[in-house]
């Protein structure tokens, strides 16, 4: 209960307070995918602090640093080696939320983009070994994903009155160890685009390049 004389804090930093705790409470097994999906349409409709609090009032409380993360593995990059966590949220209300240039993204990345957008560029990112899985959540938003060619995407989300897409023209990795990353989640008047693009390369660029790679393709061989 609040304090008569606390300080208000503002409905869009107590929405997007909220929406981090339900994506914390998803990660740790506390919602199902359906629960998940229900209560941030709900956040996206709530008009006062008090809705917002009312939809994680009856979780549990996540202990966070109660045990080291299981499962956390560790990558060793040309130089010099990083930590891979378990878990990651990244979230975009109302505004923007961008990863990008040299970072290792966790096991898990729970990406929630309401009324907002999210961009993921892997280009630069050390992987860890196996699979890297990637959730987004859009809601009236969208969430841009970026990835190298030489990592396997396997692209599977539920969209309602939006969708999931996955553009670009590469060989595909013919390496069994490549890094595998899965994109999943739930689009609702939104939409998850993923695109293959070479590291420095602009949308522009590789529009180009896919031009040039179907024109020679469709060209006679021999002489």
């Amino acid at each position: 209960m609040a304090h008569p004389h606390s300080v208000p804090v503002p409905l869009e930093q107590t929405r997007e307070h909220v929406v981090q705790q339900l994506c914390e409470h998803f990660a740790f097994d506390n919602l199902t995918t359906e629960a998940l999906e229900e209560r941030l349409d709900r956040a996206h409709r709530a008009a006062t602090p008090d809705d917002l609090r009312a939809l994680v009032s009856d979780l549990p409380v996540v202990h966070r640093d109660a045990a080291p993360a299981p499962g956390a593995r560790t990558f060793v990059g040309p130089s010099t080696g990083a930590h891979v966590g378990e878990r990651q949220i990244i979230i975009g209300i109302m505004g923007g939320a961008e990863k990008k240039g040299v970072w290792t993204p966790a096991r898990q990345i729970y990406v929630v983009a309401m009324m907002g957008g999210a961009h993921l560029d892997f280009r630069q990112a050390r992987f860890g070994p196996g699979v890297t899985e990637v959730i987004v959540f859009a809601v009236m938003g969208g969430a841009e994903i970026v990835v190298p060619p030489g990592v396997h995407v396997d692209l599977n989300g539920v969209a309602l009155m939006g969708g999931f897409s996955h553009t670009g023209s590469v060989p595909l990795p013919t390496d069994p160890a490549a890094p595998v990353l899965r994109i999943g989640g739930f689009a609702l008047m939104g939409g998850v685009e993923v695109s293959i693009r070479y590291p420095g390369e602009r949308p522009r660029d590789a529009r180009q390049r896919e031009k040039l790679d179907r024109q020679e393709r469709r060209r006679p061989s021999g002489g």
